[in-house]
């Protein structure tokens, strides 16, 4: 950077200068303070001036991935605590209602976000290219020239990847309170205490992407197929009969059971998409830790042990 740059461009990373009018030559721009930009415009780190320039890129397939990992989040945990509530060993008719409005909410709540951004009633957005990890966090990137005066810069750079997440966990309450008290009473009264557990794992997964947002974005494909794994591992113990026959069997003849491992495998198999997109080969690999949970079952149950104990003493 030249002695010229230096008396042009903003310093930081995220400073840049809001074009406010009919603005010619370095010495009128040079005139312009340096701040943060506006909502929905970032600096262009191109510019002589450093200039704040308007988002109106389209989002990567790798955002579009992102955002439906995050849309995913509230309906997993809405239908575990829905089915953990119900207690019930088959789908009843009350917990498919109840289930489907979870999936409803959802759906609607995803739908109005994108379409109060711009552009305006249009299921596409305009946003900011995510560049690197930083762009996430402006808030401990403020400058401070010559170390005197701090220059506040904070602004939403990877616009608007943070706030329409944050408005999209608001709309799931706000539809959440307006239909499924009414469902309960009717179809599932035991649904009451899904609806205390949204009100505490909303606003925590809301708290979990304003402080992590920026490492979520990176790590989201593998924390889908951590997941999954986890998931349905954790499925599969929680059978009485830990025998690989009857493992095998409800798998594929209880029809509860076969959605819930359906269900571990589009996860995963988001997963893996998101990672790798253009090699759908690996998806023959999703069935995998299910089947391996299945034939492993006989070394790692541990009745097995104390039936050997028993044997022994």
């Amino acid at each position: 950077m030249t002695l010229a740059d230096t008396k042009t461009r903003c310093p930081g990373l995220y400073c840049g200068r809001q074009f406010t009018g009919s603005i010619n030559g370095s010495i009128a721009w040079n005139e312009v303070p340096c701040g943060a930009c506006p909502r929905g415009y970032r600096v262009n780190i191109m510019s002589e001036y450093s200039q704040c320039m308007a988002c109106e890129n389209n989002p990567s397939t790798y955002d579009w991935l992102y955002l439906g990992f995050m849309s995913m989040l509230p309906l997993i945990l809405h239908w575990f605590f829905i089915d953990l509530a119900a207690k019930e060993r088959c789908f009843t008719k009350g917990e498919i209602i109840v289930h489907l409005s979870a999936f409803f909410e959802v759906l609607i709540s995803a739908t109005i976000t994108l379409l109060i951004y711009e552009p305006y009633w249009s299921l596409q957005i305009h946003s900011c290219t995510v560049n690197r990890l930083s762009d996430w966090y402006t808030l401990f990137h403020n400058p401070t020239p010559n170390y005197e005066k701090k220059l506040y810069c904070t602004q939403e750079a990877v616009y608007p990847l943070q706030t329409m997440v944050l408005v999209f966990y608001l709309l799931c309450i706000v539809l959440m309170m307006l239909v499924r008290p009414t469902l309960n009473a009717y179809f599932l009264k035991k649904g009451k205490m899904a609806v205390y557990s949204a009100l505490y794992f909303i606003p925590i997964l809301a708290l979990f992407h304003t402080i992590i947002g920026g490492l979520i974005y990176y790590a989201f494909p593998y924390l889908s197929i951590i997941i999954s794994m986890i998931s349905n591992a954790a499925h599969f113990s929680m059978k009485l009969d830990q025998s690989m026959k009857s493992l095998f069997l409800t798998s594929i003849t209880e029809t509860k059971n076969c959605i819930i491992i359906v269900g571990h495998w589009l996860i995963l198999a988001y997963g893996i998409m998101s990672l790798t997109a253009s090699n759908v080969i690996l998806l023959v690999m999703v069935p995998l830790p299910a089947l391996f949970y299945i034939f492993t079952v006989k070394f790692t149950d541990p009745s097995g042990y104390r039936d050997r104990d028993d044997r022994n003493h």
